[in-house]
């Protein structure tokens, strides 16, 4: 590294000789005899430390100094008089910053001294500033990062989880729900149950101006009306065992979002509290008489036929058209059949990785039958047959013999599927046409899992492989994959 620089200023020719006699073996030492060739020299050269006479013709040192503190406030000013009044040296600190007096007669090793320190705290002054701007770079890194970490949590659980087709009827819901969400007004999403209600929800949160805030969510359904109320609003403290309260998930959602699913499981009079929490914005705890406020945004969830509960006199009129400004019905999986093989396979990768086993798709007869299928569960029953076929799989690709019977059994159609022989039992038609038509899915059915080994199915279905043939012709039957060797049977 390079040694520290310093400039030493005197008009006494031998003063500055003595002072770089002293000092030329650790500093490289710069001189000039008056303020005129000292201000030169530190336009000119970068000086870490001045050492500086106070009497000299023309300016004074403290002028001089002065002015070195208003040009290069960074370089250490030592001052060197003959002087000791103590009103002087204050007036010299105040005006020109002197970080050290030094009195003559100098000894050798007080002016080395003085030196060293000047040097020293001047890089000790470069470290702390090069410290600062580390800091602030690394705070403005940090918050970056976090903003990043933000947007992407934003977007891992915004509306692009939610998976749909280009032709799929979601976009639709989708795009009116992204409208919804600027704008802080209460929702109600309605659907069967399955159909994906609490995602849409997050996603709108996500999407609002709230997305930085809490979001709570509470099922209704089955919950006794007194644990929902506890739940939502908490409770003044003595009311529980232990004389405890208790913060409920309305104050806790407070300037976020919570999501109510089930609303029209609620009692009477907890629809009357929800009615005064989207009207107001007040509520009152358990066993409390004070009305507290809140500022959060409400989103519900109700099955399909909340309306039709409204006519009945089942459920408060006020408050659902109170929430019916935003409405967003769902459409069942049934109502989705685009969307099945993409669904299928994003649940296939989620399962695949968290239980730890390979597996990469479909075969094109197993896709056929998962989207042919009505799917009264709707997310949840797909994503229950999903796993159940991952845990039989044997191959990374899983084929239509690891399907459930129902859905085997189940013909393809374009409005989705019947799900078992139920409507064939109950339809009009003759003793016959009905039979033959669950006889049809049966030999469907069990030549799936078979994956069409005719042997197999019709020891089985205890027919002869002529007579299983035969039914296959007659019905127009045939292997999706195209095989009709008798090898692939044996």
């Amino acid at each position: 590294m390079s040694r520290p620089a310093l400039l030493l200023v005197d008009d006494e020719p031998h003063s500055l000789s003595a002072m770089r006699m002293a000092l030329e073996d650790e500093f490289d030492c710069l001189t000039a005899g008056d303020v005129e060739g000292a201000l030169k020299r530190m336009e000119e050269d970068w000086v870490q430390v001045v050492i500086c006479d106070q009497r000299m013709p023309g300016r004074t040192g403290v002028d001089f100094l002065t002015e070195v503190r208003e040009r290069w406030p960074e370089v250490v000013r030592v001052i060197i008089t003959g002087y000791t009044d103590a009103a002087a040296m204050a007036q010299a600190i105040n005006e020109a910053g002197i970080h050290q007096f030094l009195t003559k007669p100098w000894h050798p090793d007080q002016l080395l001294m003085a030196a060293r320190n000047g040097a020293r705290l001047f890089q000790l002054a470069r470290d702390n500033e090069r410290m600062a701007l580390e800091m602030r770079f690394l705070a403005s890194t940090a918050q970056g990062k976090l903003d990043r970490k933000r947007q992407a949590l934003i977007e891992g659980m915004g509306f692009q989880t939610i998976l749909r087709a280009p032709g799929s009827p979601m976009n639709a819901v989708v795009e009116a729900a992204r409208r919804y969400a600027t704008f802080d007004v209460p929702v109600l999403i309605t659907g069967e149950p399955g159909t994906g209600k609490a995602r849409l929800a997050r996603a709108i949160h996500y999407g609002s101006l709230r997305s930085d805030k809490p979001v709570q969510g509470l099922n209704l359904a089955g919950l006794p009306e007194d644990l929902a109320a506890l739940e939502l609003f908490g409770a003044k403290r003595g009311i529980l065992a232990g004389g405890v309260g208790k913060i409920g998930l309305v104050q806790k959602a407070d300037r976020g979002t919570l999501f109510l699913d089930g609303v029209e499981h609620a009692s009477p009079s907890l629809q009357l509290a929800l009615w005064r929490l989207v009207e107001e914005g007040s509520f009152s705890p358990v066993g409390g008489q004070e009305v507290l406020t809140t500022n959060l945004r409400l989103i519900l969830g109700a099955g399909a036929d909340l309306a039709r509960r409204v006519a009945e006199g089942a459920f408060r009129p006020d408050l659902y058209y109170a929430l019916a400004v935003a409405e967003l019905p769902l459409p069942p999986l049934r109502a989705r059949r685009g969307d099945v093989a993409l669904l299928a396979q994003h649940f296939l990768g989620e399962l695949s990785a968290r239980h730890g086993k390979a597996a990469h798709g479909f075969t094109p007869a197993a896709l056929e039958f998962l989207e042919g299928y009505d799917w009264p569960g709707n997310l949840r029953e797909l994503t229950a047959e999903v796993t159940r076929m991952l845990v039989f799989a044997q191959s990374p690709l899983l084929g239509a013999e690891l399907i459930s019977r129902p859905i085997l059994q189940a013909p393809p159609s374009d409005s989705g599927a019947d799900r078992s022989a139920e409507g064939v039992l109950t339809a009009d038609g003759t003793l016959k046409d009905r039979v033959e038509l669950i006889e049809m899915r049966i030999l469907r059915e069990t030549l799936t899992r078979h994956r069409w080994n005719k042997s197999r199915a019709a020891a089985e279905l205890g027919l002869s492989r002529v007579g299983l043939r035969a039914k296959l012709d007659r019905y127009g039957i045939h292997d999706p994959s195209g095989r009709v060797s008798e090898e692939e049977e044996d």
